[in-house]
């Protein structure tokens, strides 16, 4: 209790517990950003040969989860110890390189760290105490592994999407940000915006225009703002995600028959609502 009050008191210390604990989680993220994807595919390829009946597969492959094997060096295979998997610091101490080869660590690691240590004392500060931070932490961190494994894969996995859009819809009970109403309207208007503009673009032009976790990713947004949220996500997410692919195809000669990733800007644009929805929406309807 003392702990608690010193934490509604000193929003200081709020603020640096909760970025002290958003690079800790970060360093999960990587793991999860990394691992379950290829979880994924063995799932997909064990399916696959259940279904044709193909025999399995010699060598068996080896079994991966979150937890196992240990993390080590994608070049040499070394283990990682433990004192260089701190956040952050495991990585400026190495200097960016594995200790045993000298390889070279991917910047993807420190940097998701530094972005949930960032967005977790961007919480704290907004929100201070309260549900709505546990909350707010909770839907940063997906967010960004989301954005994260998109980026990499093009895939939001439904293992992520599904459990967000019931927490949003749980929250809603409760009244953390919007009313059970809005939520579960949200929550169908988000998912059949994206699903109707799917099957119009592919319907005019014989081409998937996004994938189908946009859809889920989107109606988890909308669960967890209510329908009033959603213009203002998908126009957030459209002119970002429209100004970098631009980019990219002007300035670094991108294939423009090349997808690009959407659910990283819908995840930016919901992160966005999460902290600013309510002034951006007061801007809209003085």
């Amino acid at each position: 209790m003392a702990l608690i009050e010193a934490l509604r008191a000193n929003p200081g210390l709020l603020v640096g517990i909760a970025a002290i604990l958003g690079l800790m989680v970060g360093s999960f993220l990587n793991v999860v950003s990394l691992r379950l994807p290829r979880m994924m595919e063995a799932e997909w390829r064990h399916e696959a040969r259940l279904i044709l009946e193909a025999p399995a597969e010699e060598p068996a492959p080896a079994r991966i989860s979150l937890s196992q094997p240990p993390s080590s060096c994608p070049s040499c295979g070394a283990r990682i110890r433990p004192w260089h998997n701190l956040p952050l610091l495991g990585w400026l101490l190495l200097r960016g390189r594995c200790a045993d080869c000298r390889a070279p660590i991917s910047p993807q690691y420190p940097l998701v760290e530094l972005a949930a240590g960032i967005l977790s004392a961007v919480c704290a500060w907004h929100f201070g105490w309260g549900p709505r931070l546990a909350a707010g932490l909770v839907l940063s961190w997906a967010l960004l592994v989301l954005t994260v494994i998109d980026f990499r894969e093009q895939l939001l996995p439904d293992s992520i999407t599904l459990p967000l859009l019931w927490a949003g819809l749980c929250l809603a009970c409760f009244g953390v940000f919007t009313t059970p109403s809005a939520s579960i309207g949200g929550a169908v208007f988000g998912y059949l915006s994206l699903w109707l503009i799917y099957h119009g673009y592919k319907l005019l032009t014989g081409k998937e225009g996004m994938g189908h976790g946009d859809f889920k990713l989107l109606a988890a947004l909308g669960a967890w703002f209510g329908a009033t949220s959603l213009p203002m996500i998908i126009l957030l997410s459209s002119l970002v995600g429209s100004v970098v692919g631009i980019s990219l195809i002007l300035f670094r000669g991108r294939d423009r028959n090349i997808p690009i990733s959407f659910g990283p800007y819908l995840a930016g644009a919901g992160w966005i609502t999460l902290i600013w929805g309510e002034a951006l929406r007061g801007l809209s309807h003085p």
